[in-house]
């Protein structure tokens, strides 16, 4: 038999072994990532990912590179946007990429030991370097589209950050409100700037409450970044009212000198009804 068909056939056969032998000796010490999962479908579905994997890289004996990796891209593309993957330090992912090349080298091994004399060093050292070689290729591919999804969710989470930075609710027909909660940095004031008035504009919003009764620490650079708010939505034509300034943030504005007298404020949120 040709030794590439022989080589196909070989490992073709043993791909549920390989399998089942990189789970045995997988390290499930890690405290994150889809290696150390219990749950029985996340395991399942990580052995027949491992199993397609097998599947696909056998046919690196029968088929020309270009070919090879145009279907070996599903796989690829799949497992690197996988949620699992996606939420596992890449460290661990190499490491069993390199696992299970080791796998492969150990099989090729017993290969060229069970056929001893069948073949030529030549021929078996063009095929040992041709599974190392495509291992290679095959980690760098999924590292970087893993790179890329991971940049992508991780935009879509900021986004998500920066929606919940600036929660204009709807109280009425016109009428919001603006609770902000927490530390004020010069991003997040941003933030709050740019998401506030794309939502007032975008709900109509006539008037707009501002409640800071969440906000433990305020500063010139906050209260300039809250002045400039007020102002800039007083241009597109919405009212603000400051509402729940505590205490220790009231006596720091006096202590720094801010100025609230143009801005209107209650001491606690009091929607007035819409006329």
């Amino acid at each position: 038999m040709e030794l590439r068909q022989a080589l196909h056939q070989f490992f073709l056969e043993k791909t549920w072994q390989l399998t089942e032998d990189w789970y045995a000796s997988l390290d499930k010490s890690a405290v994150q990532g889809v290696y150390a999962s219990t749950d029985p479908e996340v395991v399942a579905k990580l052995k027949e990912q491992n199993h397609e994997f097998h599947v696909q890289f056998c046919e690196v004996f029968l088929k020309d590179e270009d070919t090879f990796l145009h279907h070996f891209e599903k796989w690829v593309m799949n497992v690197a946007q996988d949620e699992e993957h996606l939420s596992t330090p890449n460290h661990f992912i190499l490491r069993e990429f390199f696992h299970t090349q080791e796998q492969y080298l150990d099989l090729f091994d017993s290969f060229v030991a069970a056929h001893e004399g069948e073949y030529t060093y030549e021929e078996l050292n063009f095929w040992r370097r041709a599974v190392i070689r495509t291992f290679e290729h095959v980690m760098i591919w999924f590292m970087k589209e893993n790179h890329h999804y991971s940049l992508k969710r991780l935009e879509s989470q900021q986004e998500t950050i920066k929606e919940l930075s600036s929660p204009v609710i709807m109280v009425g027909k016109n009428t919001a409100l603006l609770p902000l909660v927490g530390e004020i940095d010069s991003n997040r004031a941003k933030i709050i700037l740019e998401k506030t008035l794309e939502q007032c504009a975008e709900k109509s919003v006539l008037l707009l409450y501002i409640d800071l009764s969440g906000v433990v620490v305020i500063d010139t650079m906050v209260a300039q970044q809250i002045f400039r708010l007020i102002e800039t939505l007083r241009l597109i034509g919405v009212k603000c009212i400051l509402s729940g300034i505590r205490p220790e943030v009231a006596q720091t504005a006096i202590q720094l000198g801010i100025d609230f007298n143009d801005i209107t404020i209650h001491s606690k949120l009091e929607l007035m009804p819409e006329r």
